[in-house]
């Protein structure tokens, strides 16, 4: 028998995009217990500049008077996706998506705008271009939530760099900011910090509770209805990385550092099947003077060359697609780490690069650090970063021989909407011939990992026989990823994390 410390009607584990859930239990009349492992709440979301959703057709979106149809965005989403995960699945992401945000657009404390931003595979059938499918949360100024505003993670440059707390709430933060006030104005809300979900409490096949750890004492929460997973991936967690064949480490992430599987790992205790758990949301990232690559993107300028001094990649793609492109080089030998970005003076020494996700410190840290060369010449440069002179000199004149007509032979920079979004609608090729010559070293970051408990439709986590484990759900980065193996579109990771855990109360409530 289990001595019970709290007993509520639904458990959330994960005060990220799983707010969602929490706050569908706790308006629907439910009592609730929020469960997060660190001392800050909001999870990866919280250290999203943008915080948008994917979800097409929605009322904002519509009001926007976009001509957008969900046959349409299922066409793009299925033909992206493929068959990797079930039909079923990838449809009630598709579909669903606007009813969360008529939801919560009921209350007055959840506001959104239309943030364009392109599909990421502006080739594929009815892709978007335009960018009208992606909806981000209004800002929100700092203030508005009083004591809670300390217990709120992030910005990303505040817990890594130190800085200051900003005064208005934006992206993710603003998400988060929006859903902790519209918890604490439900009585039976239970907001726990410093407690981490340990294990799941089994009886006669169904979760009924949960056994956690909290500040450092164990702390058993019965959960009558039922308990959903919500507690982001394994990123910061070196050993399950390895052991499922994640790339990358744990230091290169973008996700918090409670982010360590324990979700996971309970889930699969009590059962469940899992999968995708080798994958994660890739991105290059600007290696920083603490060793750490950090997501970057919005490139005004620069080409990734390898260590023989060639161009690899096309510099300009999605993230995540850039991500992957340059992991199968690194997985073929054919490139290493660190890879170089090369770029001439036009922007001075500082890589041009207009979002770094964690901002560069002084220049002259990443030079101390030798992440950052600059010579008068490229055989210069190429002596200072270890590439043959001869080949970064052609491959810079090549490079350069594009740039008038506008089109990569190579790679295909510029070749898709999303390539083009940060230069105005124009091909991002910019020449490379303004000496001094600049070089800034390169490895592969990530937005979190995306394995995990297999769901149905529902949110349903199912164990190894196909069927639900009554009384346990799963969503967001603690679920198998409804996109598979790829990234569909700016706000997929949120808006899953939201639409799956919000599901997931819809169907212990019954409806």
């Amino acid at each position: 028998m289990v001595d019970w410390n709290d007993e509520v009607d639904v458990l959330v584990a994960g005060s990220g995009g799983g707010l969602a859930g929490a706050y569908t239990a706790a308006r629907e009349g439910l009592t609730v217990a929020v469960v997060e492992a660190t001392d800050k709440f909001g999870g990866t979301t919280a250290y999203s500049g943008g915080g948008g959703v994917w979800f097409p057709c929605n009322p904002v979106l519509r009001r926007a008077g976009t001509d957008d149809t969900i046959d349409d965005a299922l066409t793009y989403y299925h033909a992206v996706v493929g068959d990797r995960t079930p039909r079923e699945l990838q449809d009630t992401y598709v579909r669903r998506g606007s009813d969360l945000i008529e939801y919560l657009e009921a209350d007055e404390h959840f506001a959104f705008e239309m943030l364009p931003w392109p599909d990421y595979f502006g080739k594929a059938p009815k892709a978007r271009l335009d960018g009208q499918r992606h909806t981000m949360p209004t800002p929100l100024p700092a203030s508005a939530l009083g004591e809670m505003r300390e217990q709120l993670r992030g910005p990303l440059d505040t817990d890594r760099l130190g800085a200051p707390l900003p005064d208005m709430l934006i992206g993710g933060q603003a998400l988060i900011g929006r859903f902790l006030l519209a918890l604490s104005s439900f009585p039976d809300v239970r907001l726990y910090l410093n407690t981490a979900l340990v294990e799941l409490v089994v009886e006669d096949g169904a979760v009924i509770g949960a056994i956690t750890e909290r500040d450092g004492k164990p702390f058993a929460i019965r959960a009558r209805k039922g308990v959903v997973l919500a507690a982001g991936g394994f990123e910061q967690n070196d050993e399950l990385r390895a052991h499922y064949g994640v790339p990358g480490q744990a230091r290169d992430t973008m996700g918090p550092w409670g982010n360590q599987g324990k979700a996971h790992q309970a889930g699969i205790a009590a059962g469940a099947d899992t999968d995708l758990m080798d994958q994660a949301w890739w991105s290059p990232g600007l290696t920083h003077p603490d060793g750490r690559s950090a997501f970057a993107l919005w490139f005004t300028g620069g080409i990734f060359v390898d260590q023989s001094g060639k161009r690899f990649v096309n510099e300009s793609a999605p993230y995540d697609r850039l991500g992957r492109d340059i992991i199968s080089k690194l997985d073929d030998g054919s490139a290493t780490l660190p890879y170089w970005m090369i770029y001439d003076d036009k922007e001075g020494e500082v890589p041009p690069i207009k979002a770094t996700n964690v901002s560069m410190v002084e220049s002259e840290k990443y030079v101390a650090a030798g992440l950052w060369h600059t010579a008068d010449t490229l055989p210069e440069l190429a002596a200072k970063i270890g590439v043959p002179a001869e080949q970064l000199v052609a491959t810079v004149q090549r490079f350069n021989s594009f740039v008038d007509s506008g089109v990569d032979p190579d790679f295909g920079r510029g070749d898709e909407a999303y390539d083009r979004a940060f230069s105005g609608g124009e091909p991002p090729l910019v020449t490379i011939d303004q000496g001094p010559y600049h070089a800034a070293a390169f490895g592969i970051s990530d937005l979190g990992t995306k394995g995990g408990l297999r769901t149905d439709s529902a949110a349903r986590v199912l164990g190894r026989d196909g069927e639900p484990i009554p009384g346990l759900y799963a969503a967001g980065n603690t679920m198998a990823a409804v996109s598979g193996t790829v990234y569909p579109g700016g706000g997929n990771p949120i808006g899953a994390s939201m639409l799956f855990s919000h599901l997931a109360v819809r169907d212990l409530l019954g409806n």
